[in-house]
């Protein structure tokens, strides 16, 4: 960041979906809801992992949410809510530096609704 700090209060949380529609419909409603400023979609990976005992390999859509550190537990949980897996992907991770002007936007974008 140009002024040099390197603590922010924005996360980026990082999930994985079976499909673009799934990580649409939950995207979109974390943003009309308030609890993330942006959600980037990524249409195509492949993941290799080990599910009950079996090694699986599927293609599958990535979904970064960003918000704000304090919204994380929030997200986390609605995601889970919405989300078609037995065990969804979800992992948040600070970020730590940045543009200043974005960082701050995404925390402004995603303070709670008194």
């Amino acid at each position: 960041m140009a002024d040099g700090s390197s603590e922010t209060d924005a996360v980026a949380i990082y999930s994985t979906y079976p499909d673009v529609e799934t990580a649409e419909a939950i995207g979109a409603g974390l943003v009309e809801e308030g609890l993330a400023a942006c959600v980037n979609i990524l249409p195509a990976m492949r993941s290799i992992y080990r599910w009950q005992g079996a090694i699986e390999a599927d293609d599958e859509v990535v979904a970064i949410v960003k918000s704000q550190r304090g919204r994380a537990d929030e997200i986390v949980a609605a995601i889970e809510k919405r989300h078609p897996y037995d065990t969804p992907a979800i992992v948040v991770f600070p970020i730590v530096a940045g543009s200043r002007r974005y960082l701050d936007w995404i925390v402004a974008e995603t303070v709670p609704a008194t």
